[in-house]
């Protein structure tokens, strides 16, 4: 017995595409199902093909059946997950493939990111079993197949992953990899890596080796170079026996070729000192939610540069894989960051929560790994992480990281007090997010200069390691206007903004290494009395529209990329995008 079947597109958050209420606030499980027909060829051959049912995302918890056959569960509402259904639908060519997904967004202390059910019991006050989902992070709960789902098809032997990483000096650079093979013990590898002309620049063979490559094109951040986001082709191919049969399987990997180091002052990518001068982001849109929109993605990388930032983080859980492919094409640097928001109770620090968090970190890693924009691993974004049980929970999550990839520093945000900071010993680079005349002595700009310099001057004298201010911000209403500001007002995130750039601007001579707005443009939250349809501390609406702060943002930042890059200066004020 099931309720009414409604249309519902795919990638889409179900959330707003109807006019019905109670799916947009809708708690627990809904269903999803398609019938499609296979191609013969992949059901047929000695060996057959293996035939792959592949999910981008979706959120949070999902159990997958096809043709009524259970081939997958997955939880956690922001990675990919896979299930090989070669022997589900081998045996019925010709006839069509029922796909059923059963998919369920409640939080519990234990998910990531947490929330917790609370049913209210006052019959006086509410209906039978009425509960609510609460939820300690400040973004709607968007739910629904959240990126493309596809069916593709590998041979019975297949290359199933490959790890490379990369070192290099002024004439030539080292790419070291290794491939691993399933569904084969006798089988060769041979390896081309081709630069962008489609040249062959080096070549090896075997499952773990070296490629040397002479006058690389390193990867440069965008800004930093004429030829930002320079990608390599690293072309892999396996032959392997099987049952007499040659099979053949090819994969294609871009490589960056670069490096990351952090001084106690400094970030440098390829040996020179990067400053990140960005935004954090939220997968958020008009109607469709959080679901994969390329027009949209494209849109927003458009304002990226035009904006002059060179940087995101990936705010606050990891981002579709088509985002991440346009960084490392166009050169924009990622801090890479887990579901890991909310954790607030004192039960999310249990070691439930704690292994749940480790395995995230192993998908995470294992998707994006090999991508060059990626130069830092988050863990988390505002825990609790004054509670004691916070010292051995992201004690355990950073060790659990590095030993995963040893090649990128790791770090988690933080909104606690320099002084009670259980967590902050483990990380490389201190985040700090902080809302100086807004949160905190609301609508006093003046006393920004004191307790920001103090901020910096704490967190450094306590730590000695380089510091991003990894949010700052204020909510502003598209065409509301006060002088002298007035919170709210378009004028006011302007002018807080000015107070925040003139500390950062004393203290980029020292250790400061980043500044991160919050936030990119206006999001969908939770409703409450102090958000008016969602969050509005974009520089930028919901629909991508400059407010008066992105014109600010965009004048500091073109004039920090200039004072610092090699290139000419290409800008003016509001000249058009180059």
């Amino acid at each position: 017995q099931s309720g009414p079947v409604i249309d519902m597109p795919v990638p889409a958050s179900f959330n707003d595409i109807t006019q019905d209420p109670s799916l947009e606030n809708y708690i627990g499980w809904v269903w999803y199902e398609k019938e499609v027909l296979l191609p013969l060829r992949w059901l047929q051959g000695d060996p057959a093909p293996r035939v792959v049912l592949r999910f981008g995302s979706a959120h949070y918890y999902s159990i997958v059946w096809v043709n009524g056959v259970q081939v997958v569960e997955h939880e956690g509402g922001h990675l990919p997950f896979e299930a090989d259904i070669s022997s589900v639908v081998q045996g019925s060519p010709g006839t069509l493939c029922r796909i059923t997904v059963a998919l369920n967004n409640t939080l519990t202390p234990h998910t990531l990111p947490p929330g917790s059910i609370q049913y209210m019991t006052d019959k006086t006050r509410y209906p039978k079993n009425y509960f609510v989902q609460n939820i300690r992070f400040d973004f709607f709960n968007y739910a629904g197949i959240h990126r493309p789902v596809v069916l593709y098809t590998t041979p019975a032997a297949y290359i199933d992953d490959i790890t490379v990483t990369t070192t290099s000096s002024d004439s030539v650079a080292m790419v070291q990899y290794q491939v691993s093979v399933v569904g084969s013990t006798a089988n060769s590898l041979s390896l081309n890596l081709r630069d962008q002309e489609g040249k062959v620049v080096a070549t090896g063979d075997g499952p773990v080796g070296e490629l040397k490559v002479l006058n690389p094109n390193l990867w440069w951040p965008y800004l930093m170079h004429e030829n930002p986001g320079y990608l390599y082709s690293l072309e892999v191919r396996m032959q392997a026996q099987v049952g007499g049969a040659l099979l053949e399987d090819v994969y294609t990997l871009p490589v960056g070729i670069r490096t990351v180091y952090v001084t106690s002052t400094q970030f440098l990518i390829n040996g020179r000192p990067f400053y990140f001068h960005g935004v954090n982001k939220h997968e958020d849109a008009d109607i469709r939610g959080k679901g994969l929109d390329w027009p949209l993605i494209v849109k927003d990388f458009n304002l990226l540069r035009w904006l002059g930032a060179n940087s995101f983080r990936t705010s606050h859980y990891p981002y579709a894989e088509e985002i991440m492919d346009l960084c490392d094409a166009y050169g924009i640097v990622v801090i890479d960051e887990s579901p890991g928001v909310g954790i607030k109770l004192p039960e999310s620090f249990g070691n439930k929560s704690l292994q749940h968090h480790l395995a995230v970190m192993e998908e995470l890693i294992r998707r994006d790994k090999n991508r060059p924009s990626v130069v830092m691993w988050s863990v988390a974004n505002e825990p609790a992480s004054e509670l004691p049980p916070a010292a051995h929970y992201f004690k355990t999550v950073i060790a659990h990281t590095k030993a995963l990839d040893p090649s990128r520093p790791v770090t988690f945000v933080t909104d606690a007090n320099y002084a009670l900071d259980h967590g902050a010993p483990y990380v490389d680079v201190i985040c700090v997010n902080s809302y100086l005349s807004w949160y905190h002595d609301p609508g006093h700009l003046e006393v920004i200069p004191l307790q920001l310099t103090a901020q910096f001057e704490n967190w450094y004298k306590t730590y000695q390691k380089p510091i991003i201010q990894s949010e700052y911000g204020a909510d502003s209403v598209p065409g509301l206007h006060s002088d002298p500001p007035l919170m709210f007002s378009e004028e006011y995130q302007k002018a807080m903004l000015r107070e925040y750039h003139a500390v950062f601007d004393k203290k980029r001579k020292e250790y400061v290494i980043g500044e991160l707005i919050w936030n990119f443009a206006d999001f969908m939250t939770n409703q409450g009395t102090t958000r008016v349809l969602g969050n509005k501390k974009g520089i930028f609406t919901r629909q991508r529209q400059p407010k008066a702060a992105a014109f600010v943002l965009r004048d500091r930042y073109w004039k920090i990329a200039n004072e610092s890059s090699c290139l000419p200066p290409v800008i003016t004020s509001h000249s058009l995008f180059l």
